[in-house]
């Protein structure tokens, strides 16, 4: 489908744009490599019973999905920037609801907590569109893959004041989470900086353009919003569980945070490049990639529990989200004109969380309750990796055989 967007000439505007919103992604995004390490393991340590283990993350991103279309719709209204503020206010109530659980040793009161982080989640998934909002045709694909390259940061970040603050104070985890308050109220001050116009306020004789049912109709949007679901769905099936399974195989949980801190790495660090080939093989191309890296990263989960089996795990699991997902949004982005995106993005983004939501409630069913031990549940929850894969690798699959004068 030819791209609906407008190509200004002029991309200085979109690169100190993208600038801003990868700092906002390195420094901002460290709290969720944070929350996703200890989250599971908070809440193991709270819930009443260890089937619930990760239910503070599936709060998050339950939040997440239910805030896309009303965050869409504020940024369409109010800006990017408007936004972008109310996300990192849910980030510092989330903290701190979820420091006071703790504090009280209330499971109820830490998933509290984390619903408000939701928040936060939703917000930075609009900073990959934000990056294309200013950009041209030609400079979008490398607009979205830099600003997720920014995770790049985070993902030393993160994991590295999980370790500092981890057990900083008498109640365990207490001292992460305040840190996470404060990189929410120093992170907010980037947005000044950002200049994307609001959308102008169309005419009420203006056409409305296509409407939601028609977009979601159109195949390429359709696949796009498949794959990234997918995509995102298992990346978070399989992270949430793994610092359970690395330390219930008898490991540290500084080994676990390193874990994810080298999944983190592998999910941004192909950012650098992801929008070049992109640009020279095409959205279809990479995200079959994707999926076949995901596929892998399955198949070498349900290989073995020693730690060289989660290194290589996680890395490929971050490969493959890194192509699959940062196609899929190249994809979406270039199939709606700009008036549309306020829509759109918000239905994908809920939709698309909506699959992270449920996969993670599954994680810590399969790896708590689905055998005697946490091998078991670790090969449980790659198993669940496969008829979603197949959906995924079918719909690309059909996009790719549809006639060209489809």
């Amino acid at each position: 489908m030819t791209d609906l967007t407008l190509s200004p000439t002029d991309d200085s505007k979109a690169k100190r744009n993208v600038a801003i919103l990868v700092l906002a992604q390195a420094f901002l995004g460290a709290q969720m490599p944070m929350i996703f390490t200890i989250g599971g393991l908070a809440g193991q340590a709270l819930a009443p019973n260890p089937c619930f283990a990760t239910l503070a993350i599936s709060a998050i991103v339950l939040v997440s999905m239910l805030s896309a279309n009303p965050m869409s719709w504020i940024m369409q209204r109010f800006g990017r920037r408007a936004g972008f503020w109310t996300g990192t206010l849910g980030g510092t109530l989330g903290a701190g609801i979820a420091a006071y659980g703790l504090s009280l040793g209330n499971f109820y009161v830490f998933i509290a907590g984390s619903a408000f982080t939701g928040m936060y989640m939703s917000a930075q998934g609009f900073y990959r569109f934000a990056a294309a909002d200013t950009a041209s045709d030609s400079f979008r694909p490398k607009a979205i893959s830099y600003v997720m390259a920014g995770g790049l940061a985070s993902a030393i970040i993160g994991p590295q004041l999980v370790k500092v603050t981890a057990d900083a104070m008498v109640v365990p985890f207490m001292g992460a989470y305040l840190a996470i308050i404060a990189i929410n109220l120093v992170g907010s001050l980037l947005f000044l900086a950002l200049d994307i116009p609001k959308p102008p306020v169309p005419a009420h004789d203006a056409p409305r353009g296509r409407s939601l049912w028609e977009m979601l109709t159109t195949p390429a949007i359709a696949v796009a919003i498949i794959v990234a679901m997918v995509s995102y769905a298992l990346m978070n099936l399989i992270m949430t569980a793994t610092p359970l399974a690395v330390v219930g195989c008898g490991f540290e949980k500084s080994t676990a945070a390193d874990v994810v801190s080298a999944h983190v790495l592998a999910m941004f660090v192909p950012s650098f490049f992801t929008g070049h080939l992109i640009a020279r093989f095409g959205t279809r191309k990479i995200m079959a990639t994707g999926l076949a890296i995901l596929a892998a990263a399955g198949i070498v989960g349900m290989q073995g529990v020693e730690l060289e089996n989660f290194f290589i795990a996680l890395v490929l699991l971050g490969v493959g989200w890194n192509f699959g997902f940062i196609g899929a949004t190249t994809m979406l982005a270039g199939s709606h004109a700009p008036h549309e995106r306020g829509r759109i993005q918000g239905m994908n983004d809920m939709l698309v969380f909506g699959g992270v939501t449920v996969a993670s409630l599954a994680s810590g069913g399969l790896m708590n309750c689905s055998g005697g031990t946490p091998q078991d549940g670790w090969m449980a929850v790659n198993l669940a990796m496969v008829p979603f894969l197949a959906l995924a690798g079918g719909a690309l699959i059909w996009l790719v055989m549809r006639p060209k004068d489809a």
